[in-house]
């Protein structure tokens, strides 16, 4: 059953990814009516391990996205270093960045690896992620952020 779960999980996402119009140049950051990343706490991801969504009264601006935090502390960390807890590949799936495209994300579908928020399209897509994490990142930084255009 998991099995079938995963490869349906996956052949989502090559639609989704082949579906996706090429015309059309994507913003740096995976955001959703301007919110970042469905709206989660990018701090969280590391100080709780886990995602928690932000408070829209707790919000910055950076990169062209409203980045929502579970605190001021959270949020004061943010801007204090942005990039050191901002998603790589701007919040968009890294599975799918290594395969020269671009995917959504979902909250549940995390990782940090070597002290960098990584995203994916699913849990199951992530599975598929997890197994070469190392070679994924690379084949991704040659794609990001060219994929955008």
């Amino acid at each position: 059953m998991k099995r079938r779960a995963f490869f349906g999980a996956a052949a989502g996402l090559a639609l989704l990814m082949a579906s996706a119009p090429a015309f059309a140049a994507k913003p740096e950051i995976f955001a959703t009516n301007g919110i970042a990343i469905n709206g989660t706490d990018p701090v969280a991801y590391f100080t709780e391990g886990d995602y928690a969504y932000g408070d829209e009264a707790i919000s910055a601006e950076w990169n062209g996205a409203t980045w929502l935090f579970t605190s001021e502390e959270h949020r004061d960390l943010f801007l204090a270093d942005p990039e050191k807890y901002a998603p790589q590949y701007g919040g968009y799936c890294a599975f799918a960045l290594a395969h020269n495209a671009i995917a959504t994300t979902v909250p549940e579908a995390w990782t940090i690896h070597n002290g960098k928020l990584y995203l994916n399209y699913s849990t199951g897509v992530r599975s598929q992620w997890q197994t070469d994490k190392d070679g994924f990142i690379e084949k991704a930084d040659g794609f990001w952020p060219g994929v955008l255009e």
